[in-house]
């Protein structure tokens, strides 16, 4: 992924309403929600509604297919996946500057230690 898209689709995602959309369909799955019942989740007018999938569908983050009569909404994994893989992929490249070495034993030491029984 390139910054430029990377930040495109952040951008995107920065919308309050936005964001909720695409968190619910992300609970949702893969199968995702036709769009009445993305409404009826929210509680927001058609028209927002349809304003802010717009944008979520511009950037890939919503897939939206019709089904007869039913407009169904998708969450992209894809592009979720591939976005996280970007933000995440030159995680600790940087180890070596001054007080990493600390914030890494101190990671380490809680994933070794015992854990309680409960």
């Amino acid at each position: 992924m390139e910054l430029n898209h990377a930040a495109r689709s952040l951008e995107k995602l920065g919308n309050p309403t936005r964001l909720e959309v695409f968190r619910l369909l992300v609970r949702a799955g893969a199968h995702g929600l036709p769009v009445g019942e993305i409404q009826d989740h929210l509680g927001i007018p058609a028209s927002t509604l349809s304003h802010h999938l717009s944008h979520l569908i511009n950037v890939g983050w919503v897939l939206q297919e019709r089904e007869g009569r039913v407009l169904r909404c998708r969450p992209n994994f894809d592009l979720m996946q591939d976005l996280i893989g970007f933000l995440t992929s030159e995680c600790c490249v940087l180890a070596s500057a001054p007080g990493c070495e600390e914030e890494e034993a101190e990671k380490s030491a809680q994933k070794q230690a015992p854990r309680k029984a409960g």
